[in-house]
């Protein structure tokens, strides 16, 4: 299984490279998609993230593929266009994970309604070949069928359009395998503590394995600072003044049990107390809710919902539909931070900042990619690496991540099965696993079909996809903590036990690491409990 990932031998792999051409800091999807773009050029491609792939911004997002169509409203076509055409490339390239779905706008104002239809017939020709169909009206009783929980009193009808769905850690970790198919190196919980230099050129990094407590200098050719919200730290390392800023702005979702919104067509808010859309999407037969846009003054790795958030979201979801969801309704609540590039002296409200990504060059050579979102990942790592070849002055290779399958891609069945469909030809991996010991094949949750859980699933991303806690298994490979906070809790002894034996870990760390989790997914679900 040369593909996979192997934390023992990526590290006997890095003890032997005397200098790489590419080392990335960050493993979220900016960090692996340049990861992905270097190492397919041949570039010696290595990647440190200090925490879990994906641990940050890249796992919260609203699992949309799309334009962003409220971009389209503020009248940014540049990030849309690139945007819609990147979508198209995803669906190619990963359509195990990538779907299309239908979203409907409800209409309640038929001026707006046309407002609505030409900007969906825009949106949809901006797209071209890529598109993902064509956008339709809808009639009252069209979409009372469709959603019938919806306030209906004003209702004149809506308009159906297409836009893309996926699983945003189980997205990165194909991504990260692809890099592997490539000879591309990365390393989760390794941290980097310090940028070396020569002459008063960035020549590398010092970096502890988090695991072994173990130090490395690791020299390079380019250093790559894809951090998202914690830029300004990496930058720092290089020079205490910048010129640019990170405004981190949070978003946050709910997530409810699908009896409060039946459809399995996403809905558009298309209007909220303070302007902006909210979306309902269905996820993993849950509803996801959100998001929010709330400035912050500083980052943190784990953010946790503010309250008038939660009450925002509940607020606008009731005034568009007549179930009527409580706080105590939640099954999980979780928050993102965006790294939005904020240039200094400048007022607008972040709801109105470009999510337009930058590159910043810092004098030492250091690179920052800054800003950006989930769906540019690919043009994102091919435009960095465009300016690394520039920086390291390496020899000039072409992108190829346009025509890129990423690995899972090579099997799709006909079936709605989405919950196996995301392993793609990883499930039949699984299912030797399970073939070769069948006593793996038990269900994590007994008597709970919603969720289908296997011990071999666990042993699995222990193995081939470097899960190293419990909370990388349910957070971001499972997504249980995100559907269901109370439901993770109730399986995080199973799951650290099948860990423990299988990283050769002892009682105490089995302990550690069901206490640690059951204080972070207490920060997920409401009402609020004591020490959230």
């Amino acid at each position: 299984m040369k593909n996979f990932l192997n934390r023992k031998k990526f590290l006997n792999v890095l003890k032997n490279v005397d200098i790489w051409d590419i080392i990335i800091i960050g493993g979220g999807s900016t960090g692996v998609g340049i990861a992905l773009d270097s190492s397919s050029r041949g570039y010696k491609t290595l990647l440190l993230e200090q925490e879990d792939f994906s641990k940050g911004t890249s796992s919260r997002s609203t699992k949309l593929i799309h334009g962003g169509i409220r971009y389209l409203a503020q009248g940014n076509i540049k990030l849309v266009f690139e945007a819609l055409k990147e979508r198209g490339f995803l669906l190619k390239n990963a359509p195990h994970l990538v779907k299309k779905k239908k979203f409907v706008i409800p209409i309640f104002n038929i001026g707006m309604g046309f407002l609505y239809w030409s900007g969906l017939k825009l949106y949809e020709w901006l797209s071209g070949s890529l598109s993902f169909g064509k956008s339709i009206f809808l009639s009252k009783n069209d979409i009372i069928k469709n959603f019938p929980e919806i306030r209906n009193e004003k209702l004149k009808g809506g308009i159906l359009y297409y836009d893309g769905q996926f699983d945003d850690s189980r997205l990165i970790i194909n991504i990260a395998q692809t890099c592997v198919q490539h000879k591309g190196i990365l390393l989760n919980y390794f941290k980097v503590n310090q940028l070396k230099k020569e002459n008063g050129k960035i020549s590398g990094v010092l970096a502890t394995d988090i695991e072994n407590n173990k130090e490395y200098s690791i020299s390079s050719k380019v250093v790559i600072n894809a951090t998202g919200v914690f830029s300004n730290y990496i930058s720092r390392m290089d020079q205490l003044d910048s010129n640019i800023l990170i405004k981190p702005s949070q978003g946050t979702h709910i997530v409810l049990s699908k009896s409060f919104f039946k459809s399995k067509n996403a809905l558009v808010i298309p209007k909220t107390t303070d302007g902006r859309v909210l979306f309902c999407v269905p996820w993993y037969d849950h509803v996801l809710i959100g998001t929010t846009d709330t400035l912050l003054k500083k980052s943190n790795i784990d953010p946790s919902p503010l309250e008038e958030e939660i009450d925002f979201i509940l607020q606008n979801f009731k005034r568009y539909f007549t179930t009527e969801p409580k706080k105590s309704d939640i099954l999980s609540a979780f928050s993102g931070l965006r790294p939005l590039f904020y240039p200094k002296f400048n007022n607008k409200e972040t709801k109105d900042i470009s999510r337009s990504h930058k590159i910043v060059v810092n004098p030492s050579g250091l690179i920052n990619i800054i800003g950006g979102k989930w769906t540019t990942y690919r043009k994102m790592g091919e435009e960095t690496v465009n300016k690394a070849i520039k920086i390291g002055k390496l020899i000039k290779k072409p992108s190829i991540t346009k025509n890129l399958k990423i690995h899972g891609s090579n099997y799709i069945s006909n079936n709605e099965n989405y919950y196996w469909d995301r392993y793609g030809e990883d499930q039949f991996y699984i299912g030797k696993l399970i073939k070769n010991d069948p006593i793996l094949g038990k269900k994590l949750f007994y008597k709970n079909k919603m969720f289908s859980f296997t011990e071999a699933e666990v042993i699995w991303m222990v193995r081939y996809e470097m899960a190293r806690t419990v909370e990388d298994i349910l957070a971001r490979r499972f997504r249980l903590l995100f559907l269901n906070a109370r439901k993770s809790i109730d399986i995080a002894p199973r799951v650290a036990s099948l860990m423990a034996k299988e990283l050769s870990r002892d009682k105490e760390w089995e302990k550690s690491q069901i206490a640690s989790f059951k204080q972070l997914a207490m920060r997920y679900y409401y009402p609020p409990l004591k020490g959230r």
